[in-house]
């Protein structure tokens, strides 16, 4: 069976990678931590790869804001071959400072066709609370999103690590677009409401920075390329959940009896190359 290559970016004070890569080796993937030079020099080539993932961190220091200049130099340094990688149809993750990375690149939400033109439409902004969060929230995912990342998923619970993860629009036109078109691929939740309107933002805690509609984590119009803030590889493990010794914390529908909620984002992905490859 053929076992999608994973290139999972580190340097410039990314701190995440070891955990990322570890998480897609455990459903199935060949992870390579490569350094974002390596890309631009030309030792290495996005060719090589069936998967990019961009972890979190705090790239560049979040000098000129989150996730600024590394998605600068994404732009201006690989855009042929992030052209050329979307168009093979080929996965793209950005988790946290990954996820501020892709959307100051331009390549989320995109233009709304398959070929990525790098136009920042969106932004990630400062907590309404002023103040970094560390915290775990409920998450809730579009099921009419054709996000291949989120195939199957239905709640989970997660950890958030930032301090810049309010998801902000220009204008109400451009956001409703984002929901009619079912970009909006995971949000933040109450669990314990029911009946709430998701284009309604929840209080602090539930929603931990404002973000505009609850947007935890939208895709591309390809569904190729998602980005969320939430740390899905920190609940890789049922026994990562604060409430798993209570016996309270959310099972997964996994066969497997220690996996984590989490996992099943990065599994989507790797059965996806495999499927198509």
């Amino acid at each position: 069976m053929y076992i999608p290559k994973v290139a999972v970016l580190f340097g410039f004070g990314i701190n995440c990678d070891h955990e990322t890569a570890a998480v897609f080796d455990m459903v199935g993937g060949n992870s390579t931590r490569v350094h974002l030079n390596s890309f631009i020099s030309g030792s290495d080539s996005l060719d090589n790869y069936d998967i990019l993932a961009v972890p979190g961190g705090f790239s560049f220091g979040d000098h000129l804001g989150s996730g600024r200049l590394m998605g600068n130099r994404m732009r201006f340094s690989l855009r042929d071959e992030l052209t050329k990688f979307i168009a093979a149809g080929k996965p793209i993750i950005g988790i946290c400072n990954g996820f501020q990375v892709l959307v100051k690149t331009g390549l989320l939400p995109g233009p709304g066709g398959n070929v990525p033109d790098f136009v920042q439409r969106a932004s990630l902004t400062l907590n309404d609370s002023g103040r970094y969060e560390d915290r775990w929230v409920s998450l809730e995912f579009n099921q009419y999103s054709n996000c291949i990342w989120t195939k199957g998923m239905s709640r989970i619970d997660c950890p958030v690590r930032h301090g810049e993860g309010k998801y902000v629009m220009p204008d109400r036109e451009n956001l409703t677009k984002l929901a009619a078109n079912n970009q909006i691929a995971v949000r933040y939740i109450d669990p314990d409401s029911t009946d709430a309107d998701p284009d309604v933002v929840l209080p602090f805690p539930k929603s931990p920075n404002g973000s505009m509609m609850n947007i935890a984590g939208i895709s591309d119009n390809t569904g190729l390329v998602f980005g969320l803030m939430p740390h899905p590889e920190a609940i890789y493990a049922q026994w990562l959940h604060p409430d798993y010794t209570r016996g309270t914390a959310p099972v997964t529908a996994s066969d497997i009896e220690w996996e984590g909620q989490g996992l099943q984002i990065f599994r989507n992905a790797v059965e996806y190359v495999i499927a198509n490859n």
